[in-house]
């Protein structure tokens, strides 16, 4: 759980709620408590904890100073290094653009070491290396955007088809729409997120 804005929808809300273990970056921690969740582990550089909250969590607290990756990268090295590679990750939105594009952004990072996922409020980002087919429903909203600019697409049981085409700006894979219950994503190569709403 990152430091955004708590999640309010039904869908990251069960996530929460039947996670194996809760993992909050620092900053999360409050928010988490304030809603009826406890963490098991707390990491980062715990520069957002009281004193109070230090003490009553000293027994789950990994502390990481290190300036140059955030909280939430320090959070998923965390998992990771104790092989928990099926990763969840809400609260990575709101409050900040900056902040939500850049924890965005870093998706495909994990994704190279962790099967991982980012839900909203709104829905589900999904980072792929190779082709993929996803579920689906019809009119559901998709997008699509290219981490890898020479990368060639072909969408298929999408409203807007794409054949062998590169998506270079980060608007041209966006405003998409499922017509069923599943899509295929072809790729030749690089990294691309697949965004489905809720």
């Amino acid at each position: 759980m990152a430091d955004g804005e708590f999640p309010r929808h039904r869908v990251p809300l069960s996530f929460l709620r039947e996670a194996e273990r809760i993992i909050c970056c620092d900053g999360a921690t409050i928010a988490a408590i304030e809603n009826g969740f406890e963490p098991e582990y707390i990491v980062g550089d715990l520069d957002s904890l009281t004193p109070d909250l230090q003490n009553r969590y000293r027994h789950c607290l990994h502390r990481n100073n290190d300036c140059e990756i955030n909280d939430l990268t320090k959070t998923v090295n965390f998992c990771i290094e104790r092989n928990w590679s099926e990763i969840t990750i809400v609260g990575a939105t709101g409050k900040r653009e900056d902040h939500s594009i850049g924890n965005i952004s870093l998706l495909g990072d994990y994704a190279e070491r962790a099967k991982i996922q980012m839900i909203t409020d709104y829905g589900v980002f999904v980072p792929i290396f190779k082709s993929a087919h996803f579920e689906s429903f019809a009119k559901q909203q998709i997008s699509i955007f290219s981490l890898t600019p020479d990368t060639l697409f072909t969408f298929t049981g999408l409203k807007y088809p794409l054949t062998k085409q590169t998506i270079s700006k980060w608007w041209q894979g966006t405003l998409n729409e499922a017509l069923g219950n599943e899509f295929y994503v072809e790729m030749n190569c690089g990294k691309a997120l697949i965004f489905r709403n809720h």
